[in-house]
């Protein structure tokens, strides 16, 4: 773990989103980087897109390796570490995936030999270039690529919780044989946490890989439920931080909430900053973060058709790299020392059975009970139903009260636990 949590930003080109890859402008990168390390952000997590760097099985394209090394090198020019998503996947509501998977082609993503043989290859050069880096924090095996594994994606690519396993397993390998002892990790989106069905399971989520990665979006119910000055619309971010704790084995396992932002219009363009300020605030004070990446860096051009409209303004920056508000929260945050935030002492105990997921969701018993809990002034955490007796995990938490769901009633005052 580091000394403090990090703070960085996902990296959203403002020249041609990332489709600049294929008019790859290393001066218009480097005029982004500034942008950033103007801030006082000390890392980037960047996106080549899978099917324009591996458009053929057989063929990386070397042109494109090259092209990321030469950002990541600008990168750490300016004090920027880099994190890598391999294989992408699926970027503000748009699929990116190469020929030889889909149509006339089609092999499951997950399953397919030749597919896991082409993905593992993948993985394992693109690390392996960026192996002699310093600036290189190591590899995500894509982002939030548990969406093509089931609904409400359109044309899943069905795969059962083994069978994940087994593809999680080998991937992050391929990264390792790549990169040895970088902070190789993988990250998917929230229905990890949240859908009965998914195959992605907390369990994998909080085992696998050097860190456990969460992906906060607050459209997922919660501010449509609570709105954007709620409770468990400001402390979301926290919330998933604490909830991903329950299935870790390691105590303490870092935690990094790896993608983070204020969408409008449930948060207004106006109230972004505050709700950018409450959102970190809480966050730090969770123990074991490893660090803060706020989606995005710069807004998407008006140029670009097609974006639900939200995507538009997600952006630190706006498009031609003039910081908005929630950039000088977010730097502010960066650069204020704090003391490690003290061990949640208070659990809420959550269902281990995968199956008993949207118990946790917006909407759902554990979730209500959690904030329930924080509006009393408690500070609680989560541990699994089946490790609610065992004194030994609980202690190597720092728990000293475990409570269950139907324990935590309302308090309208919204007074202190008695």
């Amino acid at each position: 773990m580091p000394s403090a949590p990090r703070f960085g930003v996902n990296y959203t080109p403002s020249e041609g989103w990332f489709h600049h890859w294929l008019d790859f402008d290393l001066d218009s990168v480097r005029a982004d980087l500034d942008s950033l390390a103007a801030l006082g952000f000390d890392h980037i997590r960047v996106f080549p897109l899978w099917p324009y760097f591996q458009p053929d099985r057989a063929l990386i394209r070397p042109r494109a390796v090259e092209q990321l090394l030469a950002l990541v090198d600008a990168a750490a020019e300016r004090g920027l570490d880099v994190n890598v998503d391999g294989l992408q996947g699926h970027l503000s509501s748009f699929d990116f995936l190469p020929a030889w998977t889909r149509t006339w082609h089609r092999r499951n993503l997950f399953t397919d030999p030749d597919v896991l043989d082409g993905q593992a290859a993948y993985l394992r050069t693109l690390a392996g270039a960026l192996a002699d880096r310093p600036a290189f924090l190591g590899m995500t095996l894509g982002n939030e690529i548990n969406q093509f594994s089931a609904g409400p994606h359109p044309d899943p690519d069905r795969a059962t919780e083994a069978e994940v396993d087994v593809w999680l397993a080998r991937m992050l390998d391929a990264c390792e044989e790549g990169a040895p002892g970088r902070l190789h990790l993988h990250a998917e989106y929230d229905a990890t946490w949240y859908q009965d069905d998914q195959p992605f399971t907390p369990a994998q989520a909080a085992r696998h890989g050097a860190l456990t990665a969460v992906h906060s979006w607050v459209f997922n119910g919660t501010a449509q439920r609570h709105g954007r000055t709620g409770t468990p619309t400001e402390h979301h971010a926290a919330y998933l931080v604490e909830l991903s704790k329950a299935w870790a084995e390691d105590p303490h396992r870092p935690v990094w909430l790896q993608e983070v932002g204020a969408p409008a219009p449930l948060i207004p363009p106006e109230h972004a900053a505050a709700f950018t300020e409450a959102t970190v605030e809480h966050a730090l004070d969770c123990p074991d973060l490893w660090g803060i990446t706020w989606w995005c860096s710069h807004d998407v051009s008006r140029g670009l058709a097609d974006f639900p409209e939200l995507e538009y303004g997600l952006g630190v920056l706006t498009n031609d790299r003039r910081p908005k508000d929630l950039a000088r929260v977010l730097a502010r945050a960066a650069r204020t020392p704090r003391p490690a935030p003290a061990p949640r002492t208070t659990a809420l105990a959550v269902p281990a059975d995968p199956a008993q997921r949207s118990r946790c969701a917006p909407g759902g018993d554990v979730f209500d009970a959690f904030f329930r809990l924080v509006a009393d002034g408690a500070r609680p955490t989560t541990v699994l139903d089946t490790r609610a007796r065992d004194t030994a995990h609980l202690a190597a938490r720092g728990i000293t009260e475990v409570v269950a769901p139907g324990q935590v009633l309302p308090t309208p005052q919204g007074g202190t636990r008695s």
